[in-house]
């Protein structure tokens, strides 16, 4: 799809054991803004799920969604392009949200229930769909840092969501190999991987009637996991609820897996999705990825765009499969 390499360097191969990664602290409980009762240490909340009312901004909430206090881009301002000599420049206009994912302090996603992930995952639906009718919105990125090593500057579980101004190189790498597979093929290369991975299950590390969760060939890193919907669809925000419910259940099991097998990594999400203003229907196929912070990315990764992985992805499907929850 990508056309990017990877060197699966089996003479480095690691047990799960043998990463392990300095924690560096985060802010925690006594410091916390998005614990209930500090609703006025937050930006007004755009939207809260709330299954005994209340008032907006006051406790009582489940998952709450306010503009991020410092975000990268501002939804205020037109969206002007300029040349600057050799160069193009763009005014900042975007937006950049927090989704607070529960009130409890200490709860990961993983630890939640599989209601309470489906709440999340529908509330990243509602705030796309919002926002994609803001014509100057071009692509909307759902992601998550767990963990110091990760990103992440709070301790309390949380995603972000950033609307752009245009289509990230990474994501038009990925829709530009999926409409050059389709164009050859007239299949779509996501549901290909589903087939043979399902055909071969090395790769499998979850399944369920809706949603598969493997390990991707030649996976950039170790222990990266995609959770993708059986039924072709080109956007997350358009996924029926039971896809969600489908999905919510595949997301805990692949995470208490990663924990249990890994001593509860820091990790990335991101929610892969078709660019707003692009027909994508025939060829792109959403889905989530999870990717550990296990190994670092260094200046080979960075002096050639190849990774090198130290647990072939087969191994390391077998190693998650294998966990007892």
């Amino acid at each position: 799809m990508t056309g990017r390499w990877v060197i699966v360097a089996a003479d480095r191969q690691k047990r799960p054991s043998d990463f392990r990664l300095d924690r560096p602290t985060i802010l925690g409980r006594d410091h916390c803004p998005f614990c209930p009762g500090r609703e006025d240490l937050t930006p007004p909340e755009i939207l809260s799920y709330r299954q005994n009312g209340g008032a907006p901004n006051s406790a009582g909430w489940d998952v709450r969604v306010v503009p991020n206090k410092f975000p990268a881009l501002q939804v205020e301002g037109s969206l002007e392009r300029v040349g600057d000599g050799m160069y193009d420049r763009m005014s900042g206009v975007g937006a950049h949200e927090v989704i607070i994912e529960t009130p409890d302090h200490g709860r990961t996603l993983a630890a939640m229930s599989e209601q309470e992930i489906e709440r999340v995952l529908w509330a990243y639906r509602e705030r796309i769909v919002d926002l994609k009718r803001d014509v100057r919105m071009q692509y909307i990125l759902v992601f998550k840092n767990h963990g110091a090593a990760a990103g992440a500057t709070l301790e309390h579980s949380h995603s972000q969501l950033i609307a752009l101004p245009l289509v990230p190189d990474f994501v038009r790498e990925e829709v530009d190999g999926a409409r050059r597979h389709y164009a050859t093929k007239e299949r779509c290369v996501f549901c290909d991987m589903i087939r043979q991975d399902l055909a071969d299950g090395a790769r499998i590390v979850v399944e369920n009637a809706d949603v598969v969760g493997l390990a991707p060939y030649a996976s950039r890193l170790a222990f990266e996991t995609w959770l993708l919907p059986k039924r072709h669809g080109a956007r997350y925000e358009d996924a029926p609820r039971h896809e969600c419910e489908s999905l919510a259940r595949a997301l805990k099991s692949v995470l208490q897996r990663m924990d249990r097998a890994l001593e509860s990594p820091p990790y990335n999400l991101v929610v892969h999705t078709a660019p707003i203003f692009e027909d994508a229907s025939a060829f792109y196929h959403w889905h989530v990825e999870i990717i550990p912070k296990l190994t670092p990315v260094a200046g080979f990764e960075w002096g050639t765009g190849f990774y090198i992985n130290p647990t072939a992805p087969e191994e390391a499907a077998e190693v998650l499969r294998s966990v007892r929850l």
